[in-house]
């Protein structure tokens, strides 16, 4: 089979891969769980992967459905999850992950299962984990499709890294860590300037690729028939201001992209994040039939299950924050005072600035309007 990678620039490629090795050191303290326990007997969930390449597998999930689930643990070409949809007529592919080699892996995969025509490739949002691979889809003429302000999200955000150094976009956080007032503030900070000096370098190496497909949520539900198989492409509020999942009633299953992260807390940093809108998009997800399959952003398949633990980590740190907020603690302390409950111990944050401190500072900033 042809290289798919060969039609994006070597050199971006080469610069992609080290990056990734830097950022792996740190991912490699978040492993992928085993599927759980419930989905071993569910007919939809082939046994074994097509394909598992360590950093990224797939495994069937339904009639002509496909999961691309990442282990971070083993590398990061994929990193977030995202899968294909291939119908009798027309297929689909999901997320431009965050390198060409990502969305390379998945193209050939999907390649192998099957020869019917590629509609398009969906980006269920704008963050980098999501996008920075989508030049391998324009390089075979597959155009890229997103929520229709995921282009400009992707320029203004990224676009600029790639004319500044490293140190420039992490000197907010280094202020904010020199005029630190606590050991816990100054951890926390000292994390997110890590995980900030990664992803610049992830993006600053990487061939911008902008969606030229545009779903407006305004028009409602997307709806599609690949050949015997109807899915629904759909915008719900929560984690970036783009996100778009999507769904195949006819055999419940839901792609959320970031809107579902499995065993994790949520992330929350993005300015267009709402926590009031995130969980009432979580609570329709929940009000889904009890079979629903979900392949979330990052983690594992998981059912119904999964959606009530992420939910009930809004729960928490809605409790412990509003014991805070009525103390008269500032968000500024409170932000950093969050104590992660021994139920939840086993659950992963991705940084403390992208994740539990965010969520915090935005359930403040709701509390604060309503008065």
């Amino acid at each position: 089979m042809q290289n798919i990678t060969q039609n994006v620039s070597r050199r971006s490629f080469l610069a992609q891969t080290s990056y990734l090795s830097a950022l792996g050191a740190a991912a490699s303290m978040i492993p992928l769980r085993a599927m759980a326990e419930s989905l071993a007997g569910d007919s939809r969930v082939a046994a074994t992967p097509v394909v598992d390449k360590g950093f990224a597998s797939v495994r069937k999930i339904g009639d002509g459905l496909y999961a691309t689930i990442s282990d971070t643990s083993k590398g990061l070409q994929t990193m977030c999850n995202g899968g294909f949809l291939v119908g009798k007529d027309a297929s689909i592919a999901i997320e431009g992950f965050v390198s060409a080699a990502g969305a390379a892996f998945q193209l050939e995969t999907l390649h192998s299962v099957s020869q019917v025509p590629i509609k398009g490739a969906l980006d269920t949002h704008y963050h980098f984990d999501h996008s920075m691979g989508n030049a391998v889809y324009g390089a075979h003429g597959i155009g890229v499709w997103a929520h229709a302000a995921t282009a400009k999200r992707i320029y203004e955000s990224y676009g600029p890294w790639q004319a500044m150094d490293k140190a420039a976009v992490t000197a907010p956080l280094e202020k904010m860590l020199a005029n630190a007032k606590s050991d816990l503030a100054k951890k926390h900070l000292q994390g997110d300037i890590a995980t900030v000096g990664n992803v610049y370098g992830m993006v600053a190496a990487s061939q911008l690729a902008l969606p030229n497909h545009g779903i407006d949520p305004a028009n409602g539900p997307h709806k599609l028939d690949l050949g015997g198989l109807p899915i629904v492409i759909e915008h719900y509020p929560g984690h970036s201001g783009t996100d778009m999942i999507v769904r195949v009633p006819d055999q419940n299953v839901v792609y959320t992209g970031d809107l579902f992260f499995n065993e994790y807390f949520p992330i929350t940093f993005d300015e267009q994040a709402t926590i009031s809108g995130w969980r009432a998009t979580l609570k329709t997800f929940a009000s889904w039939d009890k079979d629903t399959l979900f392949v979330p952003g990052h983690g594992q398949l998981s059912g119904q299950e999964g959606i009530a633990m992420f939910r009930s980590t809004f729960d928490d740190i809605e409790e412990q924050a509003m014991k805070m907020y009525k103390a008269g603690v500032p968000v500024e302390e409170a932000q950093h005072q969050y104590v992660v409950p021994e139920k939840f111990s086993k659950l992963s944050v991705f940084t403390w600035g992208f994740s539990i401190g965010p969520t915090i500072q935005k359930m403040y900033k709701e509390w604060d309007a309503k008065k």
